[in-house]
């Protein structure tokens, strides 16, 4: 008598889906255990990682960085597979590029020793948010951080409180500087600079919204944070390439995953009953289910809509799902035009100090953008990060709107910064415009219904209890059968969430599970 063996189905091909199928499949002995397949929605493998092209560079829509090189999984794959050298240009190939020029809206253009004391102060905050061993420089700002505010709820909270106790041990007359600006004005651009580069690491739109006391529990690898050469969905490929043809089911979009949290079920069938939106129904022993936070708050919404699951899932389950925050960050690429000047201006690693009470002429949506500038020295390619709404809001935008926003606010940047008290140095003289915008790529994370959002951060009201959450399979312990519903993705990693290689981890985690369950070695 042959037995049935049980039927693994996993649910999303992005990173998390596609580690825990490789490791499934590549574990002694499973091959002889386990029916396997995955399921995705689109049409491509990969998820929040998808690897393109754009101006004749190599260019990532989603995760773009290795954080820290020091015992990350991905880059020992990326070494194994030799993808960390390429022939074509890629984004982020020489790092950080040049150090920035930071110019305050009107073109000033401020001087080290009017940005590094700010920097310092908010870099300083950030360390003590986190957890690590500092102490500020008096020498260059004039403050130590002692008790710094850790009662506070929110890391915006405490950032700002860090910058008022700076402005009060200062107690400097707060003169005015040029163009309207004073000290403090400009002090607060530069510090609001940098808060906005914060939300793009962590996708919320406004840090107030952002745990302060789970800050401290995010971990990053040591070492270089570097970009892949040949793209990260090089690593995705190597990943699926050892799963046989057909095992990856393209364009099966699962509707309602119905499973049995009592004890029991008819014997003629497995517990878990999995309908897609066109009209058919797979059985499965055990879904792994690695779809993005965003679509799991959408799948629990219920009112008049069963959701994606039946039954509901367990309130504890459901609440953290809630409580966690889940925020949209999308990249606008840019390409110039040719320069017909035989000598043209380079475009600058720019960083840019708005005004925070006196909004200009600028489009709303540009306002809270830190950063622009090439994706590596010398590419004709610019680059803009955009988180929360005005990321939602680049979405519905078209091209030629983009490119006039985009130019209006270059022009109140670029041309012939004046000097300011605390130096000047003339390296963007040419005008804006010499920089000519002639074609646009945007991402679109947070209206693609795959997605609908980038990744995750622990919102104030959560905790990394609710990440813990997150990862625990259904039905509870006790269930005649276990092991129904498995949860995977970045989503579900207490101190790597928000990340490629905590998506990795949760996909070992859950396939290791499995393994363990059916006494299959690890």
């Amino acid at each position: 008598m042959v037995t049935k063996k049980p039927k693994v189905v996993i649910i999303g091909a992005g990173m998390a889906g596609l580690t825990a199928a490789n490791k499934l499949y590549t574990a002694a002995g499973s091959k002889e255990v386990f029916e396997l397949c995955v399921l995705e929605a689109g049409n491509r493998i990969g998820g929040r990682i998808n690897t393109s092209e754009f101006g004749g560079d190599r260019i990532e829509m989603g995760a773009t960085w290795i954080h820290g090189i020091g015992g990350s999984p991905l880059y020992r794959i990326a070494q194994e597979i030799n993808s960390l050298n390429s022939e074509q240009p890629w984004e982020c190939m020489d790092g950080s590029l040049e150090e920035p020029v930071t110019i305050a809206e009107g073109g000033y253009e401020l001087s080290s020793s009017m940005v590094e004391p700010i920097y310092t102060l908010f870099t300083n905050l950030m360390n003590f948010a986190q957890g690590k061993a500092m102490e500020a420089d008096k020498s260059s700002n004039g403050w130590c951080i002692k008790n710094g505010g850790h009662e506070s709820l929110s890391i915006g909270s405490f950032l700002r409180k860090g910058l008022a106790a700076y402005w009060e041990s200062r107690k400097e007359e707060d003169e005015v500087r040029f163009g309207g600006w004073t000290k403090k004005s400009l002090e607060e651009a530069i510090f609001a600079m940098f808060e906005n580069t914060q939300r793009t690491y962590t996708s919320a739109d406004d840090l107030q919204n952002l745990d302060f006391n789970a800050e401290s529990e995010y971990k990053m690898f040591p070492g270089e944070e570097i970009s892949i050469a040949k793209g990260y969905l090089s690593i995705i490929e190597s990943l699926a390439s050892v799963l046989p043809s057909g095992l990856i089911q393209l364009g099966r979009k699962v509707a309602r995953i119905g499973w049995s949290p009592e004890n029991g079920h008819a014997a003629t069938r497995p517990p878990v009953k999995l309908h897609f939106v066109d009209g058919s129904i797979m059985y499965a022993d055990h879904v792994i289910i690695t779809v993005s936070l965003g679509v799991l708050k959408q799948g629990i919404r219920g009112g008049e809509d069963p959701g994606l699951f039946d039954p509901p899932l367990p309130t504890f389950k459901a609440q953290a799902i809630s409580r966690l925050g889940f925020g949209v960050v999308n990249k606008l690429f840019l390409q110039i035009g040719q320069n017909p000047n035989p000598n043209p201006t380079k475009f600058p690693n720019l960083q840019m100090a708005f005004h925070q009470s006196d909004p200009k002429r600028q489009p709303w949506w540009m306002r809270r953008i830190a950063t622009l500038r090439p994706i590596y020295t010398n590419s004709s390619v610019i680059l803009l990060w955009f988180a929360g709404k005005e990321a939602l809001h680049l979405e519905s935008l078209s091209d030629e709107e983009i490119i006039d926003g985009v130019s209006t606010t270059i022009s109140n940047f670029l041309p012939n910064p004046q000097p300011c008290k605390t130096g000047h140095t003339d390296s963007t003289a040419e005008t804006s415009n010499s920089f000519k915008f002639v074609k646009v790529l945007k991402t679109k994370w947070g209206t693609d219904p795959l997605f609908l959002g980038s990744y995750s951060y622990v919102a104030v009201g959560s905790s990394g209890d609710d990440l813990d959450t997150m990862a625990e399979p259904l039905p509870a312990k006790g269930n005649n059968n276990p092991l129904q519903i498995l949860f995977a993705g970045e989503a579900t990693h207490r101190t790597h969430y928000s990340t490629t290689h905590g998506a990795y981890f949760s996909g070992i985690r859950e396939a290791n599970r499995l393994l363990q369950h059916y006494c299959i070695g690890v």
